[in-house]
């Protein structure tokens, strides 16, 4: 099944998202958390990796600013895009900016000191994201980088955010379950929402749901091509947080990186409504778990 990404060519620009969105029909409760978004700034001052595949699109976190308060979040969680490889300066940069309550999500390697993670703790990260996306990559491989990098962030108090396809890398369940820290895993885990909850790719997610460290990132679009609510995805999302209620947060994803059709962050806002109907269970989504989680205060 074609999901809704889209590949660039190596060192394209990529489109800017829809900088006009909507206020959610249900207005989202005080203390909101967008819990996954990249952002970029401009490409002289915060240059993107010599091997990129692709160049951010011309926004700012001045953006994305504007887009949380339109849709009613007071904190949001950074990522770390892939275009930066492991400078952090541009995220950091960001969630110094004192507009709103950030958190962040670091990409770090073998080069990166101690020294460096505290700074970054300082400023506000409270995990590293490992990528199980890209080819070549190995169980022996990322089980090695697992292995190195959890007594270093340990320390800290941080968490591990894997970005992966479960249906192509099935290996990443047993690394995950294995790992002696909280585990978040992105999208889904990419499992197809046509496949429906008995499909092998989630029935992988809701094994790791029975076990106490790993949490879900409720972001569907990258599963799905119903545009704009990807009502396909309720089900995986009502299982997941059934299984997990206190282990799931919600992101825009924002801006919307390798999409095949560009949303409206007003759209996925109405989408969660949609999927949890629940008011409660949205309060405990957009802003119990992910306090806990991310220690905001």
């Amino acid at each position: 099944m074609m999901t809704n990404t889209a590949a660039p060519a190596s060192g394209s620009i990529l489109p800017s998202p829809d900088l006009n969105p909507h206020p959610p029909q249900q207005k989202f409760p005080v203390g909101a958390c967008d819990s996954h978004a990249h952002v970029f700034g401009p490409r002289d001052v915060f240059p993107c990796a010599p091997n990129a595949a692709y160049l951010p699109p011309a926004v700012t976190w001045a953006d994305y600013d504007r887009m949380l308060q339109t849709i009613g979040c007071q904190r949001a969680v950074l990522v770390q895009p892939a275009s930066y490889g492991t400078d952090n300066t541009c995220m950091i940069a960001a969630m110094k900016s004192g507009k709103l309550q950030y958190r962040g999500v670091a990409v770090i390697d073998a080069q990166t000191s101690d020294k460096d993670l505290g700074e970054l703790n300082e400023a506000g990260v409270r995990a590293v994201r490992i990528s199980v996306y890209r080819p070549g990559v190995t169980v022996e491989k990322i089980s090695q980088d697992v292995a190195e990098m959890v007594p270093r962030i340990k320390r800290l108090g941080w968490h591990l955010q894997f970005l992966t396809r479960l249906v192509e890398y099935p290996w990443v369940e047993q690394v995950i379950a294995k790992v002696p820290l909280v585990c978040v895993v992105d999208h889904f885990g990419f499992v197809p929402a046509a496949g429906g909850v008995e499909s092998s790719g989630f029935q992988a997610l809701l094994r790791l749901a029975r076990l106490d460290h790993v949490w879900f990132k409720l972001i569907g679009y990258r599963s799905s091509t119903q545009w704009p609510l990807y009502p396909d995805v309720k089900p995986f999302a009502q299982a997941l947080f059934t299984a997990a209620p206190d282990r799931c947060v919600w992101g825009t994803d924002w801006p919307h990186t390798n999409i095949a059709k560009m949303t409206n962050d007003g759209d996925l806002a109405d989408a969660l409504a949609a999927w949890l109907p629940d008011l409660a269970v949205r309060n405990r989504v957009l802003v119990d778990n992910p306090a806990r989680l991310f220690g905001f205060k």
